[in-house]
């Protein structure tokens, strides 16, 4: 769609924010200024006066999805209708790029083997319906060795778009005795205490051969030249063992020195947006506000949570954590790099128009107003655009 958007106070990649207009035409932003030369060939024209225009938000690693598709222990909805809930909350909330964090994990349930298999039927038979630029994250259970060689299929296939290597095994083992986290456990496998117990001390002897199937699958993933992240990096030398595969995003380093470790040796650390919009971590870990003031966070993720990256930008810069720009280069440019994805981010001429048109009348509460992916509008509030 073409189109001319009048009068918003735009973002620019310098920081800098200016009432100006832009010409959007076959999705890719023409021109951006005060005195345009082109035109959008009879295309709408949008008046954003009051909004704010920024690049849409990438999201690198949203996993919320599953509680669309079960959104109460035991009870499970179809997973074509999830997606598209799922996507109709993303661009409601300015996302316009997601990685959906879809779990293969050794677990019986909702992260199994089977459930992957539903989950990649459906998304592909929904992915041209939704409006948000949709990929899969692939979070492959690093214990989960049986399935290395359909893994590996999967990345070389072009299934995969973003591989990321997680280890929970040591984190289920400490929180056996937590009622609260057991229980997540069992509602998510389906097993009992008992079986759930025996079934993670049966996974916990393949430990020997963990890092040979890491290896094989970062190989693939490089051949493929996709995307890398570790998990929950503990300490600086497993982040160090990880960027020597070629995986070079840190996703949620547990403490300052392993994401002091990762900045040193050129990778990206990405926090959570929850994290950073509560001020708090909620397992006590690394504060994304901390880590933000140190220059140690390139992007924020959703995790959990949809709306918190729109909310997070907004709270970290009415809060003095940063500047307005800065926070929101870590929804969008900074994701957008981590991923390796050129074309979006920013808005600049010959960048894709993945826009949010957001209304901050109420400071404590902004919203996106209109959201466009490639320069189609596929969120409007009150018929904005439309």
């Amino acid at each position: 769609m073409d189109m001319r958007i009048r009068n918003g106070r735009v973002l620019l990649p310098d920081g800098d924010m200016r009432q100006t207009d832009i010409i959007v035409a076959d999705g890719v932003i023409q021109e951006v200024g005060d005195s345009l030369t082109g035109s959008a060939n009879g295309g709408k024209s949008i008046d954003a006066r009051g909004k704010l225009i920024l690049p849409g938000i990438v999201d690198l690693h949203g996993d919320g999805f599953e509680r669309h598709i079960m959104p109460r222990a035991g009870v499970s909805f179809s997973r074509a209708l999830g997606l598209l809930d799922t996507d109709r909350t993303m661009t409601a909330n300015g996302i316009t790029t997601a990685f959906h964090g879809l779990t293969c994990s050794w677990e019986p349930g909702l992260r199994s083997r089977e459930a992957a298999h539903a989950f990649l039927a459906d998304f592909k038979a929904v992915r041209d319906r939704l409006g948000c630029d949709t990929r899969l994250h692939l979070r492959f259970e690093t214990y989960n060795l049986p399935a290395l060689d359909e893994v590996e299929s999967w990345i070389l296939d072009g299934t995969v778009d973003m591989l990321a290597f997680n280890d929970h095994i040591d984190a289920m083992f400490s929180n056996l005795d937590r009622y609260s986290k057991m229980s997540g456990y069992l509602d998510r496998t389906g097993l009992n205490r008992e079986s759930f117990i025996n079934l993670i001390t049966e996974i916990k002897e393949r430990a020997a051969a963990v890092p040979e199937g890491i290896r094989r699958l970062a190989a693939a993933a490089a051949e493929r030249n996709l995307p890398m992240a570790s998990h929950d990096d503990p300490d600086p030398a497993t982040r160090s063992w990880y960027n020597k595969l070629g995986c070079a995003i840190s996703e949620f380093p547990l403490d300052e020195p392993t994401a002091r470790s990762a900045r040193e040796l050129g990778d990206a650390v990405i926090l959570g947006a929850p994290n950073a919009l509560r001020g708090k971590s909620h397992i006590n870990r690394l504060m994304a506000r901390d880590a933000i003031r140190m220059n140690l966070c390139d992007a924020l993720t959703s995790d959990y949570f949809y709306p918190s990256l729109l909310q997070a930008a907004f709270a970290l810069s009415r809060d003095k954590v940063c500047p307005f720009p800065d926070a929101w280069r870590l929804v969008s440019s900074g994701p957008a790099r981590a991923a390796g994805m050129t074309d979006r981010g920013d808005i600049e001429p010959g960048k894709r128009a993945d826009l949010v048109l957001v209304d901050d009348s109420d400071p404590a509460l902004p919203f996106a107003a209109l959201t466009l992916r490639q320069g189609t509008p596929v969120f409007s509030a009150n018929g904005l655009g439309m």
